[in-house]
């Protein structure tokens, strides 16, 4: 039985990348942040078949011990800060976590299990304002926020650690991926959980930003396999994870609402408090390097994918333990 170690387990892509593991037999150890709430509702229909375990992404002995305790076969590193804009307001905090956190992650994996395989989960953030569009992996960098600059670092360390030391280690570069789990305080899950409490009579407006704001959203059931896959190949490389299509707010919105019966035009306004000057990039994943290595492709679309959401939420506003 191999072990995986996940670190960021209680998040979106943790929660799906456990049951996906346990379902192939692995051992699976979850990790989660010390001194910070967090919630395992994501695992809790799995939490019997956890094992888990915190810590800090600052603390390296911390790290190695964890590491000498568990001796996993395969770990997949999930864990930071995960908004691009709130990045701005925490920009030392973000990049002691998601940059140099990982630096001592990866060196923690040198000392102490170094035939282990490592995933860094990278970002479509590194492309930032791209200068070419579909971006691929041989695209040039150019973030525009801390997140994605922390991102940056974590990514050329995980690949320095690979050609220097001859580590595995492999940053998988995923584009937008939504699911149920997504947290409220993205675009995608603030839509459809406003819409949900329109729908109940509990809301009365949706505001947001730039509708014809545009993003590459696939479902993070598919992309957790694509990261499984990378740790599977013959030889450590980086992957392009996305969709290839984009869609803007204003679609999202518009499939989200018709899904409950409702017009999204008689509920959602648009507030110029909640535009980004992100909002204009263009990042469209080519992934022609997975499709063609990893066999891996999106399963669920745009539209399963809004519908999934909203309904979701309709469900848990309507359960008697939300009333």
């Amino acid at each position: 039985m191999p072990t995986a170690l996940i670190l960021g387990i209680d998040g979106q892509d943790g929660s799906y990348l456990a049951e996906w593991l346990l379902g192939k037999g692995y051992r699976v150890v979850g990790w989660t942040p010390q001194n910070i709430a967090v919630s395992l509702s994501n695992v809790a229909q799995i939490l019997e078949h956890l094992t888990l375990t915190s810590g800090d992404l600052r603390d390296f002995d911390g790290l190695r011990e964890c590491l000498a305790r568990y001796q996993p076969d395969e770990i997949y590193h999930l864990a930071s800060p995960s908004s691009p804009y709130k990045s701005w307001q925490a920009t030392v905090e973000v990049g002691d976590i998601a940059g140099l956190g990982t630096a001592r992650l990866l060196e923690a994996v040198r000392r102490e299990t170094p035939n282990a395989r490592f995933y860094q989960a990278s970002s479509s953030e590194l492309f930032g304002d791209p200068s070419e569009v579909p971006q691929n992996e041989n695209t040039p960098f150019r973030p525009r926020n801390p997140y994605g600059i922390s991102k940056l670092y974590a990514h050329w360390m995980t690949v320095r650690y690979r050609q220097h030391y001859g580590l595995f280690a492999v940053s998988g570069i995923l584009y937008n991926h939504e699911s149920p789990r997504r947290g409220m305080d993205f675009v995608t899950r603030k839509i459809t959980h406003t819409a949900a409490q329109i729908k109940l009579g509990m809301a009365q407006e949706l505001r947001l930003g730039n509708l014809d704001a545009r993003r590459d959203w696939g479902y993070a059931g598919d992309y957790i396999v694509a990261m499984w896959q990378m740790l599977q190949q013959p030889e450590a490389e980086d992957f392009v994870i996305g969709t290839g299509v984009t869609h803007s707010v204003r679609q999202f919105c518009e499939l989200a609402f018709s899904a409950l019966g409702l017009d999204y035009r008689d509920f959602v306004v648009q507030d110029e408090q909640f535009f980004r000057k992100e909002d204009t990039a263009q990042l469209v994943a080519d992934a022609r390097k997975a499709r063609e290595k990893l066999g891996w492709r999106p399963k669920v679309g745009f539209e399963s994918l809004v519908h999934m959401m909203v309904m979701h939420d309709l469900r848990i506003l309507t359960s008697p333990e939300t009333r």
